[in-house]
């Protein structure tokens, strides 16, 4: 099995890896590392299947918002703002059959984004390192 390669755009805070699984065990490895941790899955957004209902096609996409309040409360406690990147999300999604991409916002972007103390940032990396992490098998 290759290793997960990861690509960053620091301009766009985002950080996209390359999912060395198919879609679909993508999707459930991340949420049983998610719940193993004791980290809230908020909701599953099924993009692909939303745009089915209304009769347009797309790769298939997933959506996964996902949290712990105990990290979450205090970022936006230091910021209301950031409340709009919390929770947290991962998008899973297929671009061309066989190539499975995972892309979240990275900790940093969302720390510099909303102005909060660098501090902040144990609150938010654990969940980035956890997504990577379960990419690698």
């Amino acid at each position: 099995m290759m290793s997960s390669q990861v690509r960053t755009d620091e301009s766009a805070g985002l950080v996209v890896l390359q999912s060395p699984y198919p879609f679909a065990d993508t999707v459930q490895r991340l949420l049983a590392a998610l719940a193993d941790h004791g980290i809230k899955v908020f909701a599953t957004i099924d993009q692909r299947a939303e745009a089915l209902a209304v009769g347009l096609s797309m790769p298939p996409a997933t959506l996964i918002l996902f949290g712990n309040p105990k990290a979450g409360t205090p970022v936006m406690l230091a910021n209301l703002s950031s409340g709009i990147d919390l929770p947290l999300k991962v998008w899973v999604t297929e671009p061309s059959s066989g190539s499975v991409e995972v892309v979240m916002n990275t900790s940093a972007y969302v720390i510099k984004r909303h102005a909060l103390p660098e501090a902040l940032l144990a609150n938010l990396a654990p969940a980035e390192r956890l997504i990577a992490a379960t990419l690698h098998g």
